[in-house]
């Protein structure tokens, strides 16, 4: 049967970083990183979890096989274009044959960088989404990378994504490929347990994002058909596979995050809110993610003045989970008429009693679950406490906007004043 002629989508790509998940999964990186056939390691660790005794423990695991290691830990929280080409020159001269990140998003998404610009050396806009940059695709594959996450949030360690900021721009932007999925994870809920409340509150709010984006973004089967392989994007659109990920990553958050900012020492709570990250990872690394997140590059990238608690920075800067999640009770309710059904099931998922509601008004009723979780663990009162006024709209919108390939993904096709009135209704949550 010849399928050339079909105009729309109809193959599912599903691929995944392996991954050890559970308490002393650290413990084995010397023997996955020997297994691998690298001796000479670059370790790409957050500064901040030197006092916490982590990096030096994953020094002692890599040396006492025999490994030669070297330390990175000049990583930007959430990472720069100049911040990368720093850390760039820094992997160059180390020469590793392999990577270590031990952290969170910002961590994973600098070695993945280093791994890139190392072994496919190029511009930086060579590789960046378009129109942003050129978005060439990677050339081939890339050096070993053993992701450690210290964080339950972006989920890097399962995604083909790292994201940055142009400072220039004021814009946040990404580079998404298959080859920049890690080797190896090896997901510890051990090493979360000294996140504060505020970081944990963050990172998994974009657990959660990352979950209902990906269960609600457009279908795979209604996207247009590549006319290669090759030229497939990352981001496919919600699917029966991701679906599966997705779901379960919303029950977690659900379920768990309220208890994990309360108390970082339960480790049942640490342990769920992890699996959600890497669920939700998972889910969103193949179906995408669309209006939060576009909404939200703009958001991290004009900060004026904030400073989040919880945070050991010393410049203004709205983590990632926050600059998304401000932003999705008003795009959901702007995306539910498009799959009433999908928007009703992550409402009940959050704990909505749906039962006796129609579909559309379980749909509607999941802005409301989203805003009641976010009030619970402490985040901010919508756009308006993290600094923005009316008059940063319309360049916000026009930031959004340039965030084509996650806007691809929505259900709901999205003009420039559509974006506009979204962030005016993000302005305040409650």
């Amino acid at each position: 049967m010849r399928t050339a002629g079909l105009l729309t989508e109809t193959i599912i790509p599903m691929e995944t970083v392996p991954i050890k998940f559970g308490v002393g999964a650290t413990e084995e990186l010397g023997y996955e990183l020997k297994r691998l056939g690298a001796r000479r390691i670059l370790l790409v660790a957050d500064p901040g979890l030197r006092e916490a005794g982590l990096t030096g423990r994953v020094q002692e695991i890599m040396e006492g096989e025999g490994l030669q290691v070297a330390l990175y830990e000049k990583v930007h929280v959430e990472p720069t274009d100049h911040s990368i080409q720093e850390a760039v020159e820094a992997a160059r001269q180390a020469g590793p044959e392999a990577f270590v990140a031990l952290g969170g998003g910002s961590t994973i998404d600098t070695a993945k960088a280093m791994n890139l610009f190392t072994t496919h050396p190029a511009p930086l806009t060579d590789y960046l989404n378009r129109p942003v940059g050129q978005g060439k695709p990677v050339p081939g594959p890339l050096k070993p990378l053993v992701a450690i996450p210290t964080t339950a949030g972006t989920g890097s360690e399962s995604t083909p994504v790292l994201v940055l900021d142009l400072l220039a721009m004021k814009l946040k932007t990404g580079i998404s490929h298959r080859y920049l999925r890690p080797s190896l994870a090896l997901i510890d809920p051990l090493n979360t347990v000294s996140m504060p409340a505020a970081v944990t509150a963050a990172s998994g709010c974009d657990v959660l994002s990352h979950a209902i984006e990906s269960f609600t973004a457009r279908p795979y089967h209604t996207r247009p058909r590549p006319a290669s392989p090759a030229e497939r994007p990352g981001y496919i659109g919600s699917n029966p596979i991701s679906d599966l990920w997705s779901e379960k990553a919303i029950e977690l958050c659900g379920r768990y995050l309220r208890q994990a900012v309360l108390n970082g020492y339960d480790l049942e709570a640490r342990t769920a809110m992890l699996m959600a990250s890497t669920f939700a990872g998972i889910g969103f690394g193949n179906a995408g993610v669309h209006i939060p997140h576009a909404m939200g590059y703009p958001v991290a990238g004009m900060v004026r003045d904030y400073v989040p608690p919880g945070y050991a920075v010393k410049e203004p800067l709205i983590p990632h989970g926050v600059s998304c999640i401000l932003n999705a009770p008003a795009a959901f309710r702007f995306t539910a008429p498009a799959c009433p059904h999908r928007h009703a099931r992550a409402a009940d998922l959050l704990g909505v009693r749906t039962s006796d509601m129609s579909e559309m008004e379980a749909a509607m009723a999941l802005p409301g679950a989203i805003v009641a979780l976010m009030r619970d663990v402490g985040l901010p009162n919508g756009l308006r406490e993290v600094g923005y006024l009316e008059q940063d709209i319309p360049t916000m919108a026009a930031g959004a906007m340039k965030q084509q390939r996650l806007l691809a993904c929505s259900p709901r096709p999205v003009a420039l004043e559509d974006l506009e009135q979204l962030f005016r209704a993000a302005m305040q949550n409650w």
